[in-house]
């Protein structure tokens, strides 16, 4: 299989008929006929019906059209954002984000950054903060905007800068008893159905802040794990028990649940940014002078 047989098998798909597509594509049917039949061979079964006039897509010409499409419009992308950074006429940047800075930092930031490089690449990449080091090292992103909770370990080989702390606040369904309180406290936890996340391997996260609440004199019933936290977040909108989010995460406009400061918890999470010391990519200080800027605006 490559390129030229899905090209000249989508477009016969496309255009109806082996002739429509050579007429579409400026060359011969024979050409066309052969690329498909020896698409056809590789995997092992027909494409086409051709008994039928026009010829017609077989089961397995249904199943493989759409994704051939897909993956033939993804080449021709990828091919023409190459083709842009080899001339130098656009650049790319790889961005890592923990999933709590999508409710206001990271867009902000974004909106901010494509206004002076409209034509640079993102490539935003959703990743815990136990998955950015590696991710940073192997180049896959340039920056990584994590959340940390106590100490970390921070590697020579990058740079860390911790842009604020910020507080824990409770995530509980809107009908709760304690919703409309302006404030609660660590103890009024005990033994409420709680909500942990991420449901990682890799992650301490939930563990260590489960421990923070216990040592703070509360025992939380965890009933659930959720993989992530917007997924916390909907099951606390679903009445299933309450969760603990960093204060940025309450920007999110929503009815469903209620965000109430926790008085006498008084530990915080760091929002970092990591990026290697001498970082190749030009586009990673004017992203981070975004960054700041918006956090400046806000008070951050």
């Amino acid at each position: 299989m490559n390129l030229r047989s899905l090209k000249y098998f989508c477009e016969t798909v496309e255009s109806g008929s082996i002739s429509g597509a050579a007429e579409h594509l400026f060359v011969a049917s024979t050409a066309i006929s052969m690329q498909i039949s020896r698409l056809e061979n590789h995997l092992g079964g027909q494409l086409f019906d051709r008994s039928y006039r026009p010829m017609k897509l077989t089961t397995l010409g249904h199943f493989y059209y759409p994704r051939a499409k897909k993956l033939l419009c993804e080449i021709i992308e990828l091919e023409n954002e190459t083709k842009g950074l080899a001339t130098g006429k656009k650049g790319w940047l790889g961005i890592g984000f923990v999933r709590s800075t999508l409710f206001n930092i990271l867009p902000n930031s974004i909106r901010g950054f494509k206004k002076e490089c409209p034509d640079v690449q993102l490539n935003l990449v959703e990743a815990l903060s136990d998955y950015q080091v590696s991710q940073l090292r192997e180049s896959l992103i340039h920056v990584g905007i994590s959340r940390f909770l106590g100490p970390y370990e921070e590697y020579k080989d990058l740079h860390y800068d911790v842009l604020f702390n910020e507080p824990f606040v409770a995530v509980l369904p809107s009908d709760h008893i304690l919703a409309k309180r302006k404030s609660i406290s660590v103890e009024e936890l005990n033994d409420i159905p709680f909500i942990s996340y991420p449901k990682d391997p890799y992650s301490n996260f939930s563990n260590d802040l489960l421990s923070i609440i216990e040592t703070a004199g509360a025992v939380p019933s965890v009933n659930h794990e959720a993989i992530e936290i917007h997924t916390a977040l909907a099951l606390v909108s679903a009445g299933l028990g309450i969760t603990i989010v960093g204060q940025c995460v309450s920007f999110r406009n929503t009815n469903d649940v209620v965000f109430v400061p926790i008085n006498d918890l008084k530990v915080t999470s760091s929002i970092v940014v990591i990026k290697k010391h001498e970082s190749e990519n030009e586009f990673v200080e004017i992203f981070l002078k975004s960054l700041r800027s918006y956090l400046n605006s806000v008070g951050s």
